[in-house]
């Protein structure tokens, strides 16, 4: 992530108490148990570097079954690191995801918050709606018994209106 915003990572580090050479030393660590003849499988290595998942769950992708794997972050406490595994413990894919149970209330959806498929699970059922343009979606649900519509660009969170009236950062009417 440094190769992006090394400004954010550098904060990161400073806000987990690590200096430099500790970053290092981690960064050193994991690859060489990445690059090691002997390396465990990957799965094995997240479970010794990361500890037990928060949780696990099967999973369906069309016609593949795997387990998912979720473990909390402490710099993005609204986000689990997931890992995609195979039934013989093969990994798939690792990402970050949002945490289950975050979007809750109209209020949490902020601008560029959240994703239409985030959105859809979230508040299902969503009934989709044309957009304003080829490269624009909305969708209406209810929350809190509240009619909504959540609209967004290129399927990134731009607004949300909660009875017909846009929320701005989160609060009604402002």
């Amino acid at each position: 992530m440094a190769d992006f915003r090394p400004e954010r990572a550098e904060e990161a580090r400073r806000r987990l108490g690590a200096s430099l050479a500790e970053q290092r030393e981690a960064n050193r660590r994991w690859q060489a148990m990445v690059r090691s003849p002997r390396s465990r499988g990957a799965l094995a290595r997240y479970r010794s570097v990361l500890g037990p998942p928060e949780s696990t769950a099967p999973r369906t992708i069309g016609d593949l079954e795997c387990e998912a794997l979720l473990w909390p972050l402490p710099l993005w406490p609204d986000l689990r690191f997931e890992v995609l595994a195979a039934p013989d413990g093969a990994v798939w894919n690792e990402w970050l995801v949002r945490a289950p149970g975050v979007l809750r209330a109209p209020e949490d959806l902020l601008p560029w918050s959240a994703t239409v498929d985030e959105v859809a699970r979230a508040f299902a059922p969503v009934r989709p709606m044309e957009g304003t343009a080829p490269t624009r979606w909305r969708l209406a649900f209810a929350a809190q018994g509240r009619p909504c519509v959540a609209e967004f660009t290129y399927g990134l969170l731009q607004r949300v209106s909660v009875d017909g009236t846009e929320l701005d950062s989160g609060r009604p009417g402002a």
